[in-house]
């Protein structure tokens, strides 16, 4: 029963998008991100690096000035960045707008016809929703990078399995379950692949996938381990995440050419390229206008569009369903990488409402349930009760965000912090 990508996808494309994960600085924050995660972003106040992290040649006076503007930024005070909040609920709107109304395959059967036919207008529109988990991976970076800094590594391991998992054994049982419905027309995976799905590790053993969104997971779980190896473990530092992101850059690099699939799969160079910059984003915030952290943020974009045109774009052709264009691939990761950067450097403090927070609150459990459970509630509303095509998309949506709300309340909020203790104090 996974979802298959689609015709101008690449081997694991954003056919099957999802969110993904983010924190845990406060019941509800974005200090700890997990795949596109529940969320209101809690910035810590920056604290002076020491004098290792300290760019070769900067002079003591220099970085003292840059954190003390820094600092300045935060008033002294955390602050909530509940604005990624709201770009993470956006970036997974596009994904559902991509998954309803944007692709052929499985949602075709649900609406009776193409979804094309369903939304002449919009649908074209709907096809650069698939876009938004490159927006999701820039977040990714940035709220890891926020989290991570200054904790150990058992706290950040502890913090991403309960972020990730509580949300996620449930959709699994969910969607199995009602696939597994007599009346329902998809069929559920086999009962052995159901249980490694509860893995999270179902794409690289080469499992049927029960979410066929799940492959961002796959993508963030490398992301966090290289994170954690190579930053957390040693401690995050200004200069350590620098190196960090340089040399992933040239590594993802050097595995694209070499074309040796354990490279690719270690160092995902498909995908890296967003989570880093995220990474330099967050050194914005931390630290300040810094030409380095531009130049990370910088090449980054220069690669990701690049890799986002290679998977997505093709020429014009009459019979192809999801045609996007080169210029509004680019325009869309843009938005994204400009959009983070502005949320990091204040621009958009404005946006501080409260209902943002429990916006971000949903994505992630938003994101596991809306595509396979929306196809069931797109067939009972649109052809079972004869809703139309716009109000059917109206009404899953909610639906779906309905779903997410009770998956957070009654699952997030009473699991994630009790296997989060368990972990943080369990004897190695």
């Amino acid at each position: 029963m996974s979802a298959p990508p689609t015709p101008d996808a690449g081997p694991i494309s954003n056919a099957d998008a999802g969110p993904i994960p983010d924190t845990d600085a406060g019941p509800i924050s974005n200090a700890d991100p997990g795949p596109i995660s529940n969320a209101a972003a809690t910035a810590p106040t920056p604290t002076p690096p020491r004098a290792p992290d300290a760019a070769p040649g900067l002079a003591p006076e220099r970085s003292a000035e840059r954190t003390a503007k820094a600092a300045a930024r935060g008033g002294g005070h955390p602050v909530r960045l509940r604005a990624l909040d709201g770009l993470r609920l956006l970036a997974a709107l596009m994904v559902a707008a991509y998954h309803y109304g944007g692709r052929d395959g499985e949602i075709t059967q649900a609406w009776g016809s193409s979804p094309r036919a369903q939304f002449p207008t919009l649908s074209s529109y709907f096809a650069y929703g698939c876009l938004g988990v490159q927006i999701f991976f820039v977040i990714s970076g940035f709220v890891i990078c926020m989290s991570g800094w200054g904790r150990p590594l058992r706290s950040f391991f502890a913090s991403r399995v309960s972020r990730l998992y509580p949300a996620y054994w449930v959709a699994i049982i969910l969607v199995t379950g009602v696939f597994a419905l007599p009346w329902v027309a998809y069929k559920a995976v086999s009962p052995s692949d159901a249980l490694v799905n509860l893995t999270m590790l179902q794409q690289p053993l080469g499992v049927d996938r029960v979410l066929g969104v799940c492959w961002t997971l796959w993508a963030e779980l490398r992301f966090y381990a290289l994170f954690a190896l190579f930053v957390v473990l040693p401690g995050a530092t200004r200069h350590r995440v620098v190196l960090f992101c340089a040399v992933w850059t040239l590594g993802s690099a050097f595995a694209e050419a070499s074309d040796l699939p354990l490279l690719d799969v270690v160092l995902m160079p498909e995908y890296s390229s967003y989570f880093i910059g995220g990474m330099g984003i967050y050194l914005l915030h931390r630290f300040g206008h810094d030409a380095l952290a531009w130049g990370i943020i910088g090449i980054s974009f220069l690669i990701g569009q690049h890799y986002a045109i290679r998977e997505l774009w093709h020429p014009a052709n009459i019979d192809a369903f999801s045609y996007r264009s080169a210029t509004g691939i680019i325009a869309v990761v843009a938005f994204g990488y400009v959009a983070v950067t502005l949320i990091a450097l204040g621009k958009l403090n404005w946006a501080n409402w409260r209902w943002l927070t429990v916006a971000g609150a949903l994505t992630y459990p938003f994101y596991l349930v809306h595509e396979h459970l929306g196809w069931v509630v797109v067939w009972v509303l649109h052809q079972k009760l004869g809703i139309p095509s716009y109000g059917t998309f109206a009404l899953t949506v909610l639906v779906m965000l309905g779903l997410a709300w009770l998956l957070y309340r009654f699952v997030e909020q009473r699991f994630t912090p009790m296997i989060k203790r368990s972990l943080s104090t369990a004897r190695l």
